[in-house]
């Protein structure tokens, strides 16, 4: 009984961490201003960062799943975040051409968008290092795609945290400051997994 409360508790504590800050991006008066491809590519953006908290907390085995389950989860939420971000881009792409090739080739005034860029590109990364993994000895492929990881939320938390938007300042902080964490903690797990098991290819 102990033990199913406390996976009921892991799980509504990681389902609130998760919607509270993307409800309240929800209803955030900044919408009213913005068209639909505008008012998508935020809201996108706001689920693609919530997402990074549990992919985090899988790679930590601080979720209650099997092995098996675990990794499953993670190949989708990746998934998820991939397409998220693909709707990001496009969204504001379509309210901004200009503005968008101007970030993609670093001529953007603001820094959030150079993260954003770097975020970008860390995602193809990590999606094809995903793709050509069979080609990399297990334990080498899993040092370099925790570490583009790694990359990736750092860049992401910079680039979402400058942002004045639709998403609510203290909840995103508290997201961007649970997600770090739990990245955090996810790097000592595999770094102490790496010192106990040498790469054999």
């Amino acid at each position: 009984m102990a033990r199913v409360m406390r996976k009921s508790a892991i799980w509504t504590g990681l389902l609130a961490a998760m919607a509270l800050p993307v409800g309240l991006a929800a209803t955030s008066p900044f919408l009213a201003y913005r068209d639909a491809a505008h008012a998508a590519a935020g809201f996108s953006g706001v689920a693609a960062l919530a997402m990074l908290l549990p992919q985090a907390l899988l790679i930590a085995g601080l979720l209650p799943l099997s092995r098996h389950a675990a990794q499953m989860l993670h190949r989708s939420t990746g998934a998820a975040i991939a397409a998220l971000v693909g709707l990001h881009v496009a969204g504001l792409w379509i309210t901004s051409p200009q503005d968008m090739a101007d970030a993609l080739l670093f001529r953007a005034p603001t820094l959030f968008s150079v993260w954003g860029v770097l975020a970008l590109g860390l995602l193809i990364a990590i999606a094809l290092s995903a793709l050509l993994r069979r080609r990399f000895a297990p334990g080498s492929w899993r040092y370099v795609h925790g570490l583009l990881a790694a990359f990736l939320v750092t860049a992401s938390l910079a680039h979402a945290l400058p942002i004045i938007g639709t998403m609510e300042q203290a909840t995103k902080a508290a997201l961007c400051l649970m997600i770090a964490v739990a990245t955090v903690a996810a790097l000592i797990r595999r770094l102490g997994a790496r010192r106990r098991r040498p790469d054999r290819g």
